[in-house]
């Protein structure tokens, strides 16, 4: 692709994918039409209005982000979005409600490392030295490991108590993944950006705002300004491949050099099938993880001492973290409200609000017990659980990723296409950039 001849590009599908390729192909000076069959820009990422709360908007599942997430606050800034403004940076925290746990130190590796470890409340001398023995052990590595390893795997060694108050969370926040069964080269590439990144990829980002003011609302008011074609409620039945023509393709009666395929893996295999069934086929194949936001009102006095905190979680307590969204998003005036999150769910929707009640009120006795102020865990409400059942893919060992080109003049990006990163944000934003790199390449 020569970008010293405009092309004119039709981009199916407005998540965080599709609007990071439309940004770039916009930036390279090219005609951009984005399309998006839903009512809303974001995707799985996005903001949602709260039935019979006039002035709340929370989030289709309570996000993080991390300060390694480079690409996706690049993108972020240079559509308008203040970073201060937008979120709220602290460092790696997993603590737990009872006070124990890791935080780590704005500190370049391994100096972050050691002062995490040496001041961790909770954890024998065993627990440290064992985790020190490791983490330099993966840096010996490269952060790599054999394909076939799974995240528990690379954690040989480790004691009981770092797998359930470091690992397991770690994982199943990155990978969305139970550690037994998630992939260890994943994951390590994951943690060696965060912990041999600049000062702050280790950090904690926080949402101040809702999912669609940080970047989806401020994305399209900037692809606009630029000239885009933003559509909503587009949904594209077909693509037509004109063979032999310039330009290639016609999409919903109008024509295109390029066409970048960012919806769903569902919806991608579906439009693609008709030009490389193998690849289709692949992409079919991805199996999903759920996961769950329980958004529970507790009495507005209430404030977490930090704005997450880790939760043991079981079977029977299926929440890994909490967040204090009245803390978090001050603007919003939600005080009280607590985003319980679990990953990977495979309860049932009324049995997963029974057990994450339970603990709720647990949370709150014991933070009353600790010395934090008393709350009464029976004012407790329940205001809105948000399961998203296809949030991330499986991101297990051996795992085949369907690649960015099927075809000519095609490429697709979201966070399920192949890559080093499992499926977040920063994924699918990274996805986004190099699918409109992959179009220079193809003929």
């Amino acid at each position: 692709m020569n970008h010293k001849h405009s092309q004119k590009i039709a981009i199916v599908g407005a998540g965080w994918a599709g609007l990071s390729a439309a940004i770039c192909a916009t930036q390279a000076g090219h005609q951009v039409t984005l399309f998006e069959a839903s009512r809303h820009w974001g995707g799985r990422a996005r903001s949602l209005a709260i039935q019979g709360k006039n002035d709340w908007v929370l989030d289709n599942g309570q996000h993080i982000l991390i300060g390694a997430y480079h690409q996706s606050l690049r993108l972020m800034k240079s559509v308008g979005v203040q970073e201060n403004l937008a979120l709220w940076r602290l460092p790696l925290q997993l603590i737990k409600p009872d006070g124990t746990g890791l935080v780590l130190k704005n500190l370049p590796f391994p100096l972050n490392l050691l002062w995490g470890i040496a001041t961790a409340k909770g954890w024998r001398l065993i627990d440290k030295l064992r985790l020190l023995q490791k983490a330099f052990e993966w840096q010996r590595n490269t952060f790599s490991c054999d394909a076939h390893m799974s995240v528990a795997d690379v954690c040989q060694g480790l004691t009981p108590t770092l797998m359930q108050d470091l690992i397991d969370p770690l994982c199943v926040a990155a990978l969305n993944t139970p550690s037994e069964e998630a992939s260890g080269r994943v994951f390590l590439r994951v943690m060696q950006d965060a912990l041999l990144g600049p000062a702050g990829s280790a950090d904690l980002l926080l949402p101040k705002q809702d999912l669609g003011q940080i970047f989806p609302h401020a994305a399209i008011e900037w692809l606009q300004s630029k000239g885009v074609e933003c559509r909503l409620g587009a949904r594209i039945e077909s693509l037509q491949w004109l063979e032999n023509s310039t330009p290639s393709w016609q999409v919903d009666g109008a024509f295109f050099d390029r066409v970048v395929v960012a919806t769903t893996a569902s919806e991608a295999a579906r439009l693609i099938e008709p030009f490389n069934a193998t690849w289709s086929a692949q992409t079919q194949q991805i199996e999903y993880e759920a996961i769950a936001t329980v958004y529970i009102q507790a009495p507005e006095h209430v404030q977490l001492p930090h704005p997450m905190m880790a939760l043991i979680s079981n079977k029977k307590a299926p929440a890994q973290f909490v967040f204090d969204r009245g803390l978090i998003c001050k603007h919003a005036n939600t005080p009280g409200l607590l985003a319980f999150v679990a990953s990977a769910v495979r309860e049932s929707k009324p049995v997963l609000e029974d057990q994450v009640m339970q603990q709720a009120k647990d949370l709150l006795k014991t933070l009353g017990h600790v010395g934090h102020v008393g709350h009464d865990a029976d004012q407790l409400q329940l205001i809105q659980t948000v399961v998203e059942k296809r949030a991330t893919f499986a991101c297990t060992p051996h795992l085949k990723r369907p690649s960015a080109t099927p075809y000519p003049s095609m490429s697709v990006c979201g966070d399920y296409i192949e890559g080093p990163y499992p499926a977040t944000l920063e994924g699918a934003v990274m996805s986004g950039i190099q699918a409109i790199q992959a179009l220079k390449k193809l003929p």
